[in-house]
């Protein structure tokens, strides 16, 4: 049986780690507050192609308003751009220009080099199975039956309804 205990000493320490990465993200990259979400943005147009911004704020999960902020910002430094959206007429795409491809590839080979040169004593069957745990949680927390029985605790406690 899953120990919550233990769960949630995980939780807290990608919590940590996620906190972490943001402040490194925006030290190394120097793209201002936004650096960690400018980042992000940059990495999911150059991992999955164009999307919108409806869909780049769902794999996150984070608001289209917010999503909309960070493209907004990316296309005044051109690198992004915005383009018709055969599959809608309001929606457009995001997507990289040559500029935000460059400064993408960038941005991944000195985090590269740099994650390369981390302290760490793991093994890649560490890392490995590291890796599988966190997808094994992140797929669980994702699942539909799941969101509801979140959804029913909220209210139950009285949070009401939130989007999810």
């Amino acid at each position: 049986m899953l120990d919550p205990k233990l769960l949630e000493s995980v939780i807290s320490e990608v919590r940590s780690l996620f906190h972490r990465l943001r402040a490194t993200a925006g030290e190394l990259h120097g793209l201002g507050q936004s650096s960690a979400g400018l980042r992000g943005v940059l990495e999911s147009l150059a991992e999955h192609g164009p999307q919108t911004v409806p869909q780049l704020a769902r794999a996150r999960p984070v608001s289209r308003q917010h999503i909309q902020t960070l493209v907004n910002e990316l296309v005044e430094q051109g690198l992004v751009r915005l383009v018709d959206n055969p599959a809608h007429k309001r929606s457009k795409l995001v997507e990289l220009t040559s500029a935000g491809r460059v400064a993408q590839g960038r941005m991944r080979q000195l985090e590269e080099r740099l994650l390369a040169q981390l302290p760490i004593q793991a093994s890649a069957k560490q890392l490995e199975t590291t890796v599988s745990v966190l997808r094994q949680v992140r797929d669980a927390i994702e699942n539909p039956a799941w969101r509801g029985t979140v959804r029913k605790a909220a209210r139950v406690h009285g949070k009401g309804d939130r989007q999810s």
